[in-house]
């Protein structure tokens, strides 16, 4: 899980029988809070890291998950439709940081308020690729949407 902050997410998920789950935020205060918090879950860990530069090794999780991680990257955008060069760029380094600690067949899941339209340029991408499906919730306008990208099937 992608800077969780503390969102009861990491716990929720634990609960619900993944009891191995990694969660990152580029806060130090958050995360001694959270292994606090959730001390008694051995199955969560927590470490301070930056989206941006993860220091986990290639190939290292199934599932990485982000819940309005990416939204954060663009929130002082103007225009969707025209995304600035510095912004595409933050957008690109941290994709590819997901796309390197993704094991092969793994799974990355982004839940955001943004329209599908503006976020699958970024996802999309040949370089990471990530098959695309999207599935709104909520009334599909102001509901967030639920993205699940997962590499391409190799063709012999």
């Amino acid at each position: 899980m992608t800077c969780c902050g503390n969102s009861a997410l990491s716990h929720d998920l634990h609960e619900l029988g993944y009891t191995d789950v990694t969660s990152i935020d580029f806060s130090a205060a958050c995360i001694a809070a959270m292994r606090a918090r959730y001390a008694r879950c051995p199955g969560l860990r927590w470490a301070v890291m930056d989206i941006r530069a993860l220091a986990f090794p290639d190939a290292s999780f199934d599932v990485v998950l982000e819940k309005g991680t990416l939204d954060v990257l663009l929130v002082e955008e103007t225009d969707p439709w025209h995304v600035s060069p510095q912004a595409a760029a933050a957008m690109h380094r941290v994709l590819a940081e997901v796309s390197r600690v993704l094991r092969p067949g793994g799974c990355f899941i982004s839940i955001t308020f943004a329209q599908p339209h503006f976020r699958k340029p970024h996802y999309a991408q040949e370089a990471f690729g990530w098959s695309l499906r999207h599935a709104a919730c909520g009334d599909g306008d102001a509901g967030a949407f639920h993205y699940f990208l997962s590499p391409l099937p190799i063709k012999p």
